[in-house]
């Protein structure tokens, strides 16, 4: 177990690291870490009613050994007790009769092979004796109507603000921890059903802001805001209610919430990294159109606010989104892909076997040959800290206060991941940013910040980017970033336009993306060959969907893009041009102090996403490498996609390659792994270290390398699915 003088001793390295780059890069914040940092890999079993009675525990806690997991999740109340309670409506199963030790018999057998263990608990439903009995335990609608679970008959949706939560479920937290040693309570499903209409968060609301709740889910509704801020301090204060009661029986033990994840999560991340001892990240696979990387985003996203705190990734075997096949399996390929994308990404695998009973056994050989894997290699997998020197801001209130659930991925979520395959394409590492650390201490380790429409911004946060950009950090912004408060409402300038070189004047289209619109590379301009490079043949690029009209502050024709308006796209004998450009740049590129700054006033990052323009690709990404102005800390190149990360170790280097390189690289499922042709790799060792050993982990062997200066050179003839290099310090 990592003690504090441990780490401090670790993040030595860290701040060696630091010392090579401009402005510094500080290690993670991390408290003392108790028992929560020892875990690596997690089991859990989600059980079904019948399990006390026909699981076969021994083959659990044997598996469990094998695969070498040292924490184990297991379902103990809620909609179901596994054990015998005594509180009344709490639902025993029905199959505990004849069975009643099996909880305490799981529980000491993951003990003694000294497992850490985690109570699981799902509060989100009950039975029809409670709805008789306590009617205002029940979630209700906006029309009056009390409601039922939607997929099993006879039960009913609990009301999580009220009695329900805060009495019947603190009873049942409380008495889980008295009978059992576990170290804590892992709650799923306990952040409610949709708003609630129950008597209680009626009167609860309108005592807080004398009001009544809202009726809609619109952010520009002061009634709707004051509903989000009433909801997170009602969930935190739960949060805290149930992790004092635990604490008062365990000392050791805390209260773990199965919450968080990206901008578009219901709990202010900022908030939750600070309560959570540790975290879980509950992104179980793919679904519909969605990318492997998505997985390691997770780690990030938790990262930003967790800092070293252990952050597990839950996976499953089978296919259980957008549709559930609770105990399907899908193919290795995927199962593989999505965990090491995690691992690469700072997660540490949890995997979900929904029923202890296996009504497929395939699964359990990938499980088991990723986690023989990871404890084998678990000491180059305890990182301290990555080496990106790129920060993705990424923002809660933009997406609550301003875009709300209806504009949720057209102005928070898209423009993200835009900039994100961007990033993966060219194998630069980075890290995601809370906006609510953009604190000295923490933005230190970057060179550059990445502001992806992030038009929800105080005035306190507009001056700490200033700062950054003063320390001589770089900022690459789009759209309407810092064009609101931090509640969304719209300001008459934006609240950075001393940055970007350019004044608000208005918007070019609200209700439809504009279409046929172009870009006019100009080709005096002295930026021309930073921003256009590779480009060099291009008369006109693809244009914005989403546009805003700006006032520049400087000349426009220093700028390498112009606007061409949008021409009609039918008729196609109205489609002629009227105008070969105009005076409105369309990015503005300008150095301020020691800082540079690269603002697009359109959507570039979202169009990317959207239909994967090579040439908009370039233009984000030369962007980022003007305004960051240094060479990044990793460098990997050859043919494929690949996602790369950097870690230091108490006493090594790691380089991860998780090769994504498929036809089903951004759907599920991969039905198989195809290797990589040669990779370069170039990574920058942090100032005061030397070299002993480069080993690769996955293809195990040495790697012949060799040593410039404070740069490592090596080559890899090949990864089919995942590779890590270990890079050993004398």
């Amino acid at each position: 177990m990592m003690t504090r003088r441990d780490f401090l001793q670790t993040t030595t390295a860290a701040a060696a690291f630091a010392m090579t780059a401009p402005g510094g890069a500080a290690p993670l914040i991390s408290s003392d870490s108790e028992w929560f940092d020892r875990p690596m890999r997690w089991a859990q079993l989600n059980l079904t009613e019948d399990d006390p009675a026909k699981m076969d525990r021994a083959f659990w806690l044997d598996y469990f050994k094998r695969i070498h997991a040292d924490g184990a999740c297991l379902s103990a109340g809620g909609v179901v007790a596994f054990y015998p309670t005594k509180i009344k409506y709490h639902h025993r199963s029905k199959w505990l009769d004849g069975n009643e030790g099996f909880y305490a018999e799981m529980v000491d057998g993951c003990r003694k092979q000294n497992m850490a263990v985690l109570a699981r608990t799902d509060p989100h439903a009950t039975y029809q004796d409670v709805y008789e009995a306590h009617p205002d335990w029940i979630s209700v609608d906006a029309n009056g109507k009390k409601r039922p679970h939607p997929d099993y008959p006879g039960m009913w949706l609990t009301c999580t603000l009220g009695p329900y939560n805060f009495d019947f479920m603190t009873d049942v937290t409380r008495e889980i921890v008295e009978m059992y040693n576990v170290g804590g309570i892992f709650s799923n499903r306990w952040t409610g059903n949709g708003m609630c209409y129950c008597e209680h968060c009626v009167r609860n609301f309108r005592e807080a802001y004398h009001e009544d709740l809202p009726r809609d889910h619109d952010p520009r509704n002061p009634v709707y805001r004051h509903y989000l801020m009433w909801e997170q301090a009602r969930r935190f204060e739960l949060w805290k209610l149930w992790d004092t009661e635990i604490r008062k029986v365990r000392p050791d033990a805390r209260y773990i919430a199965n919450s968080g994840g990206g901008a578009l999560s219901g709990l202010d991340m900022k908030k939750v990294g600070e309560l959570s001892p540790t975290l879980f990240a509950d992104r179980q696979c793919r679904e519909r159109v969605m990318v492997p990387w998505a997985n390691g985003k997770n780690g990030k996203e938790y990262r930003s606010t967790l800092g070293n705190k252990a952050i597990g990734g839950i996976f499953n075997v089978g296919i259980v989104s957008p549709y559930r096949w609770l105990n399907s399996t899908k193919s290795p390929a995927e199962t593989r892909i999505w965990v090491q994308d995690g691992v690469a990404n700072g997660l540490r695998p949890w995997f979900n076997m929904v029923s202890g009973q296996l009504h497929d056994r395939r699964g359990l050989k990938v499980i088991e040959d990723l986690y023989l894997w990871h404890y084998k290699n678990e000491r180059y997998l305890r990182n301290v800290a990555p080496i990106a020197r790129i920060g993705m801001v990424y923002s809660q209130q933009t997406a609550q206060f301003y875009a709300g659930t209806v504009d949720a991925h057209r102005l928070v979520e898209d423009p993200q991941l835009g900039f994100y395959q961007a990033l993966i394409e060219s194998r630069t590492p980075f890290e995601m940013v809370h906006d609510h650390t953009l604190t000295p201490d923490n933005l230190s380790r970057f060179k550059t910040l990445i502001l992806p429409n992030i038009a929800a911004l105080s005035d306190e946060q507009c001056q700490q980017l200033r700062d950054f950009v003063k320390r001589g950090g770089g900022i690459v912004a789009t759209y309407e970033t810092s064009l609101c408060d931090e509640q969304g409402n719209l300001r008459k300038d934006f609240g950075l336009a001393d940055l970007f070189g350019a004044s608000f004047l208005s918007r070019v289209n609200t209700k439809a993306p504009v279409q046929n619109a172009y870009l006019y590379p100009q080709k005096q301009s002295a930026l021309y060959g930073t921003l256009l490079r590779g480009m060099e043949d291009a008369d006109t690029l693809i244009g914005g969907t989403w546009q805003l009209n700006i006032k520049p502050h400087s000349d426009p024709a220093a700028q390498p893009l112009l606007r061409i308006p949008a021409i009609a796209n039918l008729p196609m004998e109205k489609t002629y041009w009227t105008v070969e450009k105009t005076d409105m740049p369309d990015v503005l590129m300008n150095q301020v102090g020691a800082g540079r700054v690269v603002y697009f006033p359109w959507d570039i990052d979202r169009v990317y996403w959207d239909i994967m323009a090579h040439d908009h690709q370039r233009l984000l990404l030369n962007a980022i490498e003007w305004a960051t102005d240094e060479p990044s800390p990793l460098r990997v190149k050859g043919q494929g996609l690949f996602d790369s990360t950097a870690w230091l170790q108490k006493n090594s280097m790691t380089v991860h390659l998780v090769n994504l390189t498929n036809p089903m690289a951004m759907r599920p499922q991969m039905h198989e792994l195809i290797a990589s042709p040669p990779q370069s790799v170039e990574v920058q060792i942090p100032k005061g270290k030397r070299v002993a050993g480069v080993h690769a982990l996955v293809k195990v062997g040495a790697v012949p390398h060799t040593v410039s200066g404070s740069t490592l050179q090596f080559h890899i003839s090949s990864v089919l699915d995942y590779e890590v290099i270990a890079i050993d310090f004398a």
